[in-house]
């Protein structure tokens, strides 16, 4: 798995596929092995660059706190680091918030923008469940313990976990398989999406912007999403109306089926632009 400096911190990442870059950014206590149901999909179209972000997998993992606007920057870093000139760039709930600020901070890194499961900025209910896990991480004995007992439940269906267990198990048996995060690594990124507050740069953002929610989500219901759509111009929204908050495993075929479409739309439009740019130049 290649690594690379980024300002002085280690960055795991996987790269597979072929054609324009296709940056994934992982959610909450996730290395980037998170997309493994989407890359069968996606890597016949884009060479899919999926990261560990700092605190996570096998990248550094420094000293809190952590906010989604530094890990912003830190990407932004780290695509110049291996090459990458403008990507488009996906994201699910954590890993859509940093997308976000990515794309008001660093325009030209950005080609199209990906937001699933994604909020702009917390309120009550969802800055207490995020409390929950915080609260609870220090008792149990490890944070993959804390994602299976108290992150799953609100991120899949109940007709999931009764109609399906033996995947409920499958999945959890491959947070465990994952390198394990640090307590204090997890604590950090939990701050981070505590403090993360995108309200002000949503208008920033100029690029085609796809936002998918479940509308069984209960961590980031489509009161986000409605919000999102209205506030980034170029956008549109996708409710997925059996899902919740982790639809690219509890459905990949119809959560990749939708973002794919966005992707390639959005891919051709660009590539078709470039040739008359070229064919009038």
């Amino acid at each position: 798995m290649p690594q690379i400096d980024v300002d002085g911190l280690t960055i795991n990442y996987d790269v597979q596929g072929e054609g324009e870059p296709l940056l994934l950014i992982p959610y909450l206590s996730a290395d980037h092995a998170c997309y493994a149901f989407q890359l069968p999909a996606y890597t016949e179209h884009f060479s899919c660059i999926a990261l560990d972000l700092p605190g996570t997998g096998e990248s550094d993992k420094p000293a809190g706190p952590y906010s989604t606007e530094v890990y912003a920057d830190q990407v932004a870093a780290f695509l110049g680091a291996v090459g990458v000139e403008q990507a488009h760039v996906a994201g699910v709930s954590l890993g859509a918030a940093v997308g976000m600020h990515l794309a008001a901070r660093h325009p030209s890194r950005v080609r199209s923008l990906s937001l699933h499961s994604a909020w702009d900025t917390g309120d009550r209910y969802l800055t207490t469940i995020v409390e929950l896990w915080r609260t609870l991480a220090p008792t149990r004995p490890s944070v993959a313990d804390v994602v299976i007992e108290a992150i799953f439940p609100l991120c899949f269906t109940p007709e999931m976990y009764v109609g399906r267990p033996d995947f409920v198990d499958t999945l959890a048996e491959f947070v465990r398989s994952r390198p394990a995060q640090p307590l204090d690594a997890f604590l950090a990124q939990t701050e981070a999406a505590l403090s993360h507050d995108a309200a002000a740069a949503l208008g920033e953002i100029r690029v085609p912007t796809l936002i998918t929610v479940g509308a069984h989500d209960l961590i980031c219901s489509p009161r986000f999403a409605r919000r999102l759509n209205d506030s980034i111009g170029a956008s549109e929204l996708v409710v997925f109306e059996h899902l919740s908050h982790a639809g690219l495993h509890e459905d990949p075929d119809t959560f990749n089926r939708a973002t794919l479409d966005f992707l390639l739309r959005v891919d051709g439009s660009a590539a078709a632009a470039r040739a008359q740019s070229t064919s009038t130049g």
